[in-house]
Formats: structure tokens, sequence, C-alpha cells
């Protein structure tokens, strides 16, 4: 099984909600979603995408750290049409997911980023580096604070900077690709 004829079966995030989630989770998602504000110099460089990403998001509607992370995406492809953004729900796709395991675990989100033409670019998933951080200070208690969350900056703020440091890193890879470039011309 190749990952990206998994793309052909995934879902926009409309679609997904409504086949797969209840009236429950879209809540949760939607309220993601009105929350995810790009500041203008996000909108600046995600305007600056010019290849086409394709993001396959393993994910699943029940998923809390999916709701709170993946309608971040669709913010992005807002700003950036040449992002692809479909999603794939791990439990009907149970090769999927065992091809995205992390950590030895079914994890979700997982998003596999591929090329216009289906080359894999890139992996990233579960959560993300401001997401640990912000765990490990709540679970493991006062004296292992890891002193790295910054005051004030809200932690959706962090979770979508560092969501759109993975989505720049691989359009610049697929900008800068010797393949792609021949192709276009630039």
């Amino acid at each position: 099984m190749s990952l990206f004829d998994k793309f052909a079966d995934a879902l926009p995030y409309a679609d997904f909600m409504s086949k797969y989630g209840n009236d429950g989770y879209a809540a949760k998602w939607r309220a993601t979603y009105e929350q995810v504000k790009l500041t203008p110099a996000q909108r600046e460089l995600l305007g600056k995408f010019k290849r086409e990403t394709n993001a396959l998001v393993l994910a699943g509607a029940w998923c809390g750290d999916c709701a709170s992370q993946c309608p971040i995406f669709d913010r992005f492809a807002e700003a950036a049409p040449v992002l692809k953004v479909r999603y794939l729900d791990r439990d009907q796709h149970g090769d999927a997911q065992s091809r995205l395991q992390i950590n030895g675990g079914n994890r979700v989100p997982v998003v596999v980023f591929f090329s216009e033409d289906g080359q894999e670019v890139a992996r990233y998933g579960d959560r993300t580096l401001s997401k640990y951080r912000d765990l490990v200070e709540k679970q493991t208690g006062e004296t292992c604070a890891s002193g790295i969350t910054i005051p004030g900056d809200p932690l959706l703020a962090r979770v979508t900077q560092d969501w759109l440091d993975q989505f720049e890193r691989v359009q610049w890879m697929l900008r800068l690709s010797p393949r792609l470039r021949h192709k276009h011309g630039d």
C-alpha cells in the first residue's frame, strides 16, 4: 500500500467531520478553528508558498489532540491555496495507522506531506513541542518544570507556530527540490 494512494480516500475537513463526527466532536473542532488567529507575518509567509503540497492527516473526530490541532491546518490552507489538506479516519484505515505508528502506538494526528506527484516529503505528528512542554510542566510537578514556556503566550498560538514551522519546512524542501525546479522551470 502506498500512503499517497490513501490521499484519494481522504476527505476535506467538512466532509470528514460530516462523516465521522457527531455534534459534540464537531463543536470542539469548530471551537479551535474559530480560535486560530494567524498573525500578519504568518499570513505573509503562507502567501509565499508556491508548490502544491498534499497533507494527509490521519485523525479521529473523537480525538482531543486532533480537535485542538487539525483545524489549524485548514487555516493554513485558507492562506495558502497550494496546501491540499485531507483527513483519513484512523479507525477506518487500520492499514495506514499501522504504517504511521509513533513510539510503537496508534497516535493521532499524524500528518504525511507529499509533493504534487505523490512523493513523500516528511511526517510529523502526535503533539507539538509546545504541547509537550505544557504537558511536562503540568504532569511532572513544580520540581520538574521546564521553564521554557512563555508567560502570556496562549498555548494554541504556540502550537499553531509549531505546525507552521513543519508546513514551512516542507514547502521549502519542495521549492528547492532539483526535480521540481526542473519540472517547473524555476
